[in-house]
């Protein structure tokens, strides 16, 4: 032979995730590129003198893992050091938290921000006792009188500071939110600490931006985080001018240009898909368009490794927050509405209309957050109406989360092709905290994963980090079991799916989402050699067992990224 393969892999499960999901026992990679699938005696004629034979010894061979939903840099930004955790288990009560600001305030000169992300009132045990307890500024005070602390939400949809941040900020009983977003205050009209959605800009635009090397450092940290996992491709669902206040800038514009650096540099060692943000929340159908012409300059720096799929939009916030948009009201009343300009639900609806004809017609591909039923229905008919409009094949138009898609939803994007980008770590996480916002009948069916494949929808799946971990092999046991985080109860048993159902959508249903079926997200000849090895066998694992297996390789591009077969 001419040239010999780079690596092969024999003694193995190697799942194909192909059109039949076919199941072979070894593979060979030659040039970055997949060159043989079979058997043993398929890739023998592959192995030359400077071929690295993998022995798999009944280890699991997939293709890479693509969290099609990953907020690359603002993970690693939230995520130590960078960041104090205050996510479960690492503190379970109001009190954890204080502590930990207490320890971080003491390491820091006086006056310096304090930050820190993943806090959830569902794993806080004073809120758990009593729901109408929320964090609030009083907790924090105590333990940092004299420097300002700005304390993320696990769902970036909710931020925690203390008096000397809405000092800092500007913040008080006369302070209106922008439109969209709302400054909790308590029975005397003061500010508790606590900002939702677009409010949350009060704060970023208070902080100093990010500065590029701490958004390198961010990136490479969640870039290794990544390959430990298997992940080999994900999308960043936001970055541009719509995200300059978001975390301090970590969505901004100039994200986008320190991932173009690292990719020059030989860094990037996973494939990057990217949703432009043109305008964040509440913003106007005229802001957006005019944003959206300024984004020409965006284009593809390397179509396979580096791509511009289209833009982000924000059709309505969070159940936690009350602020997904329902046709039935949440429990102890309010039903949300869209986060976009307009004083009326008919207003706002024209708005999110107008957004979504205004991109579909200039050619880009659209990923919309929306999470509550009546708002599924409205993106996904605005999709419909844009593409009798202004028909275009092809389009990918996406729902983000998709949270209680409805059967109309449903019927609509199968309909036109269209697809849903769901979450199932999410999902394992607020399985047990929504039956408070919304009732045990409807927190069952959120992430409706059965109806959604059986109704014809293209289902990806995204972890959404920082809000949850990026470790697809939890969302695999969610998916297959529909168990709770914090209670293990069973969460809409109707809505489980199978296993190599749910392997497709971390695999080649994301691979659709990028438009990169036919080159990547499966394990056929001719396809990239992005590769993940699962330490045992997957098919026959009990699911509960799954977030336990280990990662001992990853490959991406036929470069070994990730390697501990050998410790």
């Amino acid at each position: 032979m001419d040239t010999y393969a780079d690596l092969v892999f024999v003694g193995g499960q190697v799942v194909t995730v192909d059109a039949e999901f076919s199941v072979a026992s070894a593979l060979a990679v030659t040039g970055g590129v997949i060159s043989a699938v079979g058997g043993r005696d398929d890739v023998a004629p592959f192995v030359g003198p400077g071929t690295r034979v993998v022995e798999l010894r009944g280890a699991t061979l997939l293709p890479g893992i693509n969290d099609s939903h990953l907020h690359g840099c603002a993970f690693g930004m939230a995520s130590p050091p960078l960041s104090l955790d205050l996510g479960h288990p690492t503190v379970a009560s109001l009190a954890d938290v204080a502590d930990a600001v207490r320890e971080a305030v003491g390491r820091v000169p006086r006056g310096q921000w304090v930050t820190g992300h993943g806090w959830d009132t569902g794993y806080l045990a004073e809120c758990v006792r009593d729901p109408a307890r929320t964090p609030s500024r009083h907790d924090l005070d105590a333990v940092s009188p004299e420097h300002p602390v700005v304390l993320y939400s696990f769902s970036g949809h909710a931020t925690w500071v203390n008096s000397k941040a809405l000092e800092l900020i500007g913040i008080d009983r006369h302070t209106v939110a922008p439109p969209g977003g709302a400054i909790v205050v308590d029975g005397a009209g003061e500010p508790t600490g606590l900002l939702h959605e677009g409010a949350q800009a009060l704060v970023q635009n208070a902080l100093p931006p990010l500065s590029r090397q701490e958004r390198a450092d961010a990136i490479r940290s969640t870039l290794r985080t990544l390959a430990g996992l298997g992940v080999t491709s994900y999308t960043e669902p936001g970055l541009g001018p719509g995200g300059d206040g978001i975390m301090r800038g970590a969505l901004g514009t100039g994200t986008l240009d320190v991932y173009r650096r690292l990719l020059a540099d030989g860094e990037l060692t996973a494939r990057l898909g990217v949703l432009l943000l043109p305008t964040a929340m509440a913003g106007t159908a005229e802001e957006f368009a005019r944003a959206l012409g300024t984004l020409g300059e965006y284009g593809d720096t390397d179509p396979r490794r580096l791509a511009v799929h289209g833009v982000k939009i924000f059709a309505d916030g969070i159940v936690p927050n009350k602020t997904a948009w329902m046709y039935e009201p949440y429990v102890g009343g309010g039903r949300g509405a869209l986060c976009v300009g307009g004083a009326s639900d008919t207003e706002r609806t024209a708005e999110i209309d107008a957004m979504i004809r205004c991109a579909h017609v200039t050619g880009h591909q659209l990923g919309v957050h929306v999470t509550g039923d009546r708002a599924c229905d409205t993106v996904a008919d605005a999709f419909a109406a844009a593409l009798a409009e202004h028909p275009r094949p092809d389009a990918r138009h996406y729902l983000i989360h998709g949270d209680f898609l409805t059967p109309h939803s449903m019927k609509v994007l199968a309909a036109h092709d269209l697809g849903v980008n769901m979450n199932p770590t999410i999902k394992w996480t607020v399985a047990d905290m929504e039956e408070e916002f919304v009732g045990v009948e409807r927190a069952a069916y959120a992430w409706p994963y059965r109806d959604a494949l059986d109704a014809g929808v293209r289902v990806a799946s995204g972890s959404d980090a920082p809000v949850t971990d990026p470790d697809w092999r939890q969302g695999i046991a969610t998916m297959v079991l529909r168990e709770s985080k914090a209670a293990g109860r069973v969460s809409g048993p109707e809505q489980r799916i199978g296993l190599a159902e749910a392997i497709r959508t971390y695999t080649i249903d994301a691979a659709w989402q990028d438009f990169a079926e036919d080159w990547k997200g499966s394990l056929e000849p001719g396809k990239v050699a992005d590769l993940c090895v699962l330490d045992g066998d997957l098919l026959g694992a009990d699911p509960h067992d799954i977030p336990r297996m280990p990662v001992v390789l990853t490959v991406m591009d036929g470069r070994v990224v990730h390697d501990t077969l050998g410790d």
